[in-house]
């Protein structure tokens, strides 16, 4: 028994007449009268009773009914989920992301676009540091990830898309000397005490910092380290040090202090959303595409 013999029977339950339910089905009525004959043997019961002017469900047929309506019911809903999940409308995206891509413009934009369009898609977010959103995304543990570039490699099997050009920037009090420059040079932050994240917290910012460092001749001077952005920025307005902090981060705002852009293209950084080149999934698909409508507008 398929659904093809549900469906003949339910045809022919409803019209009570080979002929309109073969016209109904499409079919000629001498293969249908044989597939419910077929159906009948099958179950070991008589569904219809048939006459020479009529045909009645017999009460057996009567109780086939209900559940033949039902299982091709059944059907048409699974049918319908799995269309509806192919095409993004459902199911559930793990969104992986550092802790500066919420205050970029494009995370919360889209996310809340997202959300609006397809209210049924629920969305698992994830705090990570990129190196760590990239392993999940190879190990499938995540869907996609806003990552920053260049903090870590992106693996051969990992696509990446730009999101936004997040500069790094200096940040200091808002009466220190260089906060009147509107650019500063990185010679000028040489002697300053800096203000840096933990190496092991595993941002990249350590190491993208130190190497704007060493490109001017000089390794920075730690006097505090944080492991949150926030954190930082407030122990700049403590008059502790400075911090080189993607320009995204202003968002949080701190009383006393600024930013400043510095003089070397070492202190780019750029949001991508990472996904597997292999990804299937209608609704992580559907996320992608948003991403660059939103890039594209």
């Amino acid at each position: 028994m398929d659904l093809r013999h549900l469906r003949y029977f339910v045809a022919v339950a409803d019209e009570l007449h080979f002929g309109r339910a073969a016209e109904r089905l499409g079919i000629q009525q001498p293969p249908l009268s044989q597939q419910i004959q077929a159906l009948e043997k099958e179950l070991g019961a008589r569904l219809f009773e048939r006459g020479s002017r009529k045909v009645a469900l017999t009460p057996i047929g009567a109780l086939f009914l209900v559940e033949a309506r039902a299982t091709l019911a059944q059907a048409e809903r699974a049918v319908a989920v799995v269309r509806r999940a192919r095409d993004g409308e459902i199911g559930e995206i793990r969104l992986g992301f550092t802790a500066s891509s919420p205050f970029t413009p494009v995370m919360p934009q889209v996310i809340y676009a997202f959300r609006r369009r397809f209210p049924e898609v629920h969305l698992k977010l994830v705090g990570m540091t990129t190196r760590e959103q990239l392993a999940a995304l190879a190990a499938r543990q995540l869907d996609l990830a806003f990552v920053r570039s260049p903090f870590a490699p992106i693996p051969p099997e990992v696509a990446a898309l730009t999101v936004v050009a997040d500069r790094l920037m200096l940040v200091c009090r808002t009466e220190h000397p260089l906060a009147a420059l509107p650019v500063v040079p990185v010679a000028a932050i040489a002697n300053e005490p800096f203000i840096m994240f933990e190496r092991d917290a595993g941002t990249g910012l350590w190491d993208q910092v130190v190497a704007i460092c060493a490109d001017h001749g000089f390794s920075p001077t730690v006097a505090q380290e944080a492991r949150e952005a926030p954190t930082l920025i407030g122990l700049v307005a403590a008059g502790l040090g400075i911090t080189i902090l993607p320009d995204s981060l202003r968002r949080v705002q701190v009383e006393g202090v600024v930013y400043r852009p510095l003089d070397t293209p070492l202190a780019a950084s750029t949001v991508l959303l990472a996904h597997r080149r292999d990804e299937t999934a209608g609704a992580v698909r559907a996320f992608i595409r948003l991403v660059e409508e939103t890039v594209a507008d």
